[in-house]
Formats: structure tokens, sequence, C-alpha cells
């Protein structure tokens, strides 16, 4: 058994657990977080399993660029027309929890974030 084989978001990826998606594609799959910080939280996923940021290489720059470019769309669809954040927590000093890489885009008025940022 590898770490794979409990990652979360690779069981998301894998249909073995349900998710609110509002986007997939071979690449990549979008879905609302299960514990908001905002009033819009989403996770984007790369559906290979990378640990962090930190574990990229040259192999992943293609997938994090169509992470990174679709982010807008779905914002935008998720009713953020006036703003968003986009956030990558990377290790444990830098407040990752779980170890496959995601990116949070978080949105709605400035002033109604739920506690500290992801």
């Amino acid at each position: 058994m590898n770490a794979q084989d409990n990652c979360i978001f690779c069981k998301i990826v894998a249909g073995q657990l349900p998710s609110r998606k509002v986007y997939e594609d071979d690449d990549m799959v979008a879905f609302h977080d299960i514990h908001p910080k905002a009033p819009v939280h989403l996770l984007v996923i790369p559906r290979l399993h990378v640990d962090s940021l930190a574990d990229c290489g040259a192999g992943e720059v293609a997938v994090l660029a169509r992470m990174m470019l679709k982010v807008p769309e779905l914002a935008r669809a998720a009713g953020c027309a006036n703003g968003f954040r986009t956030v990558i927590n990377t290790g444990p000093d830098g407040g990752q929890e779980v170890y496959h890489l995601h990116l949070h885009v978080l949105g709605g008025p400035r002033h109604e974030w739920k506690g500290p940022l992801p």
C-alpha cells in the first residue's frame, strides 16, 4: 500500500468518495471544499497524485498552467466576478493538510472570510 491509496483527493478523482464537482477534464478536477473558509471555496486538483507544489518538476508544468488558467473561469461561474483569491499551501509550515497538490479558490464579499485563510 502506498500513500496514494489513503489519499482523500485520489479517492475523489477515482469516484470512490463523493464531491460537489464543478469541473473535470483529463488533467484536473475542481470541487467545493467541505469545510469552506469563504462563501465560495473551491479546490482544483490534478488527477495525477503529486504531494505538494514543492514536489513538482518539469513534468507538471503543463497541468499546473492549465489549472491556473482554469481558475478565473471557475471563479466567475461561482459568482466571483469582482475578484477571488488563490492559495496553495505547501508543507507542514505552509499549512498543508492534505498531501495531494491542490489550489484553493476563495471568493465572496471581502469582509466575509470565515477565519484564517486555508
